[in-house]
């Protein structure tokens, strides 16, 4: 069954990044939110974001609220936070799996499709 995953690694503390707020947006005619959670203590979400006929054809974007995970920590950062809202914008097919990590610091992040 296809599906949509993701998870995030603290590339700064070598750590999965736990308690992060994530969101997934579909981008057609409007921007709808379809998916909404939070990183659990390996920094991944307890459920695919999408399966199974939900996963649809199309262009999505995914959320991450680092600066906010990263201001839980107590880390002595930039005021502002370099990083706030991380946004990856990406285009799936409905009959395949995809799974897009997070690799992120305060001050840069990466992406990938992973398997």
């Amino acid at each position: 069954m296809a599906r949509l995953t993701t998870h995030i690694l603290d590339t700064a503390h070598g750590c999965p990044a736990s308690g992060v707020d994530i969101r997934l947006f579909a981008l057609a005619d409007a921007r709808v939110l379809r998916s909404s959670t939070v990183s659990n203590i390996d920094g991944r979400t307890e459920e695919p974001l999408l399966e199974g006929d939900a996963l649809q054809t199309g262009t999505y974007e995914l959320e991450f609220d680092i600066g906010d995970y990263f201001a839980s920590r107590a880390e002595d950062l930039d005021d502002p936070a370099f990083l706030d809202t991380v946004v990856i914008r990406f285009s799936i097919k409905s009959d395949e799996s995809y799974h897009v990590p997070l690799l992120v610091s305060p001050w840069s992040y990466s992406t990938y499709r992973g398997s």
